[in-house]
């Protein structure tokens, strides 16, 4: 695709396959445009490993962050299960908002939890919220002791951001949707993976071989879920698209 913005004339061409069609520059759909490709190279460019939250990295784009806080606050979750560790910003993030509303906990699970990393959220002071499991997020024993951390009757979201090809994304729904309580989510989160197969840092397959795709598979087969981004609480502006990483990552169980 090529993009033609001419500030001059406030328009944007978009010219695709040979169709082109010029937008006004500051359009809704001409927004959206830019959008998609600001994404594009700012994935690219690692834009996401440039934050952190309260002292530790977290590598997220800040506006799916802030849609999780959302989220959270709404669901007031008194578990949420996230895989995938790195290093344990995200982990405070959610603790730091359990912590805010004086409910909820969190439980982190990576194959690999590194020395440095488990000392940095261990010696945190939002660390009495968290519980850390190292082991593969798909492994019977691992799946067994996070059932195990979660008591009857408790509201659940659980967060998928380990290993994002198709087939382990697609394991950890058929994991953990069963923990999930009705009203809550699970996200699988980094499908934007299928829209930079053909960036620099991209890889061809991700084309197919993505959490966005492991997501809708699973919810054709299981009806007890609905793909569905939820609904932003305060928008004074015409948008109604996120700005994000998660595109067709949110299963809300019915």
């Amino acid at each position: 695709m090529k993009l033609i913005l001419d500030t001059d004339a406030n328009t944007l061409t978009l010219d695709e396959a040979g169709q082109s069609r010029t937008l006004s520059l500051y359009s809704k759909e001409a927004f959206e445009a830019i959008s998609r490709h600001w994404v594009r190279l700012g994935w690219n460019q690692k834009y996401q490993y440039t934050f952190s939250w309260m002292g530790r990295p977290v590598i997220q784009l800040p506006e799916d962050m802030i849609r999780m806080q959302e989220v959270i606050f709404q669901v007031k979750p008194d578990v949420i299960i996230e895989t995938g560790v790195a290093h344990g910003g995200s982990l405070i993030f959610y603790s730091s908002l359990c912590n805010a509303m004086d409910k909820g906990r969190v439980i982190g699970i990576d194959i690999e939890i590194r020395p440095h990393n488990r000392a940095a959220i261990e010696a945190h002071p939002l660390n009495d919220r968290i519980t850390l499991i190292e082991g593969s997020s798909t492994a019977p024993n691992i799946v067994a002791q996070v059932r195990a951390l979660v008591k009857p009757g408790e509201t659940v979201l659980v967060i998928l951001d380990s290993n994002h090809t198709y087939a382990h994304v697609h394991d950890e729904l058929v994991a953990y949707a069963g923990l999930v309580t009705p009203g809550s989510y699970i996200v699988a989160t980094d499908g934007i993976m299928f829209d930079l197969a053909d960036v620099p840092r991209g890889t061809p397959g991700w084309t197919t071989d993505n959490p966005t795709f492991a997501a809708r598979d699973f919810a054709a087969k299981h009806p007890e879920f609905v793909i569905e981004q939820p609904a932003w609480p305060f928008n004074e502006s015409a948008l109604d698209q996120n700005i994000t990483h998660w595109p067709g990552a949110w299963l809300k169980r019915l």
